[in-house]
């Protein structure tokens, strides 16, 4: 979330009737030991994701189950986490120097820290057959230096996930198509009774969304690719992406309590929305998906989409996309079974159950055929024809990097911190990196 995290997420997996699985945060048994430890023969492969929510709550595990069956020696010991309790984990498992044999990623630099610390199998030439099935942009954020890391199973973006009647109930007779428009359509849903937007400002990733894309908006993706090489955000802007949100917050768009609301616990910003409580949410291609799970309900053939406006006099457009994918990565130690277990998870049986779950986007080339939903092929399309792609900011960067911003943008949500004050901010710690 960093996505996403997803959900970023938290949208994947929990147990199913007779699967193996961990909800807690347990420590992990030793990973890639290619035994049970009886010297049997046996393979246990540890599986740690992000997996809590339906649909793939069950999918996941019948996936496992299907391959055990099939490979009487190995067993898969899946470990699910929440997105904010996964990553904790995760950093103590980089301290510790031993990753999880198969464990989800988001690409971008903190991957690439995992990388160089020697602590991530090389899947360039294992991984080469399944590669080739899979659409080279859902690969880009797991490849540096020529070489790929990690295998993609979901690929998308972010966008506007809305309520078609709240919206008519307010008056909005068309998706806003620039910030103004935007703000206008905000005030318009304040005045019919309706909470514009829905945030779970608890977890904080959701909020770095609007100043990245702001960010994107003003500056283009010039703005953005001067930020990563000079480390420097504290350019016009991502100054001017902080005062158009400050813009959005003074005009108290989110429900009540938004800041000790998670992303998916209840009450929080997709059961807010799936429960038909806010007007829009700003997030990635799995929201449908966990609006239900979150809700028990969702809001069905009143939920539509449209992608993030333009800034007047901005330098970027429309077409400018921001978002990831989820992938696996194989621990330095993982068995040859983790990756044969993971072509079996990316066959095209197996892909289509994803796809046409309604939590994922198609990584696999064909896959695109199981969308079925119209928002989803909004989002599709989208991708298909965007400019310009940028990574969620708590993954493209280090770790201490995508923490800054996550809580800088949090901060000045919360009325703490001004938009200098956060880009001086996130700038000092990139510079420190």
């Amino acid at each position: 979330m960093g996505t996403p995290h997803l959900s970023r997420r938290s949208f994947l997996t929990a147990v199913s009737a007779g699967a193996v699985l961990v909800t807690a945060a347990p420590m992990l048994a030793a990973c890639g030991d290619g035994d049970s430890g009886s010297g049997n023969g046996k393979v246990t492969i540890e599986w740690m994701d992000i997996a809590t929510t339906e649909p793939s709550k069950s999918i996941y595990p019948q996936v496992a189950k299907a391959y055990e069956a099939a490979h009487p020696n190995v067993k898969i010991k899946l470990t699910n986490l929440e997105n904010e309790a996964y990553k904790s984990k995760m950093t103590a498992l980089v301290a510790s120097g031993k990753l999880p044999d198969i464990y989800v990623t988001w690409g971008g630099g903190v991957l690439k820290q995992q990388i160089d610390a020697g602590l991530v199998k090389d899947l360039t030439s294992g991984g080469g057959g399944l590669l080739s099935t899979i659409t080279p942009v859902s690969q880009k954020a797991y490849q540096f230096d020529g070489k790929t890391y990690a295998i993609p199973y979901d690929m998308g973006m972010v966008g506007f996930w809305y309520n078609k009647r709240h919206f008519t109930k307010a008056g909005i007779k068309d998706t806003p198509k620039t910030w103004a428009e935007f703000l206008d359509a905000v005030r318009k849903l304040k005045s019919a009774g309706v909470t514009p937007i829905a945030l779970g400002g608890k977890d904080k990733w959701p909020g770095h969304y609007y100043w990245a894309y702001l960010a994107m908006r003003v500056g283009g993706m010039a703005a953005m690719e001067q930020a990563a090489k000079s480390n420097d955000f504290g350019g016009p802007a991502f100054v001017q992406a902080g005062r158009h949100l400050k813009e959005l917050v003074d005009l108290q768009p989110f429900q009540a309590g938004f800041q000790n609301a998670g992303y998916d616990t209840p009450g929080g910003e997709a059961a807010t929305m799936g429960a038909g409580k806010a007007g829009m949410e700003l997030m990635g291609q799995w929201a449908p998906a966990v609006e239900k799970d979150a809700s028990g309900k969702g809001i069905g053939d009143d939920l539509g989409w449209f992608p993030f406006p333009t800034v007047d006099g901005g330098q970027g457009t429309v077409t400018d996309v921001f978002g990831g994918g989820n992938g696996h990565s194989l621990g330095k130690d993982a068995p040859k079974e983790a990756m044969d277990f993971l072509t079996f998870l990316m066959n095209n049986e197996n892909e289509s159950k994803l796809v046409s779950s309604g939590a994922f986007m198609p990584v696999v080339k064909g896959a695109e055929k199981s969308l079925s939903d119209p928002n989803r092929k909004m989002v599709a399309e989208a991708l298909d024809n965007s400019t310009g792609f940028q990574l969620y900011l708590d993954q493209a960067f280090p770790p201490a990097v995508g923490q800054q911003v996550n809580d800088s943008v949090a901060a000045l949500i919360g009325g703490k911190k001004t938009a200098e004050e956060v880009a001086q901010q996130v700038t000092k710690v990139a510079k420190s990196q």
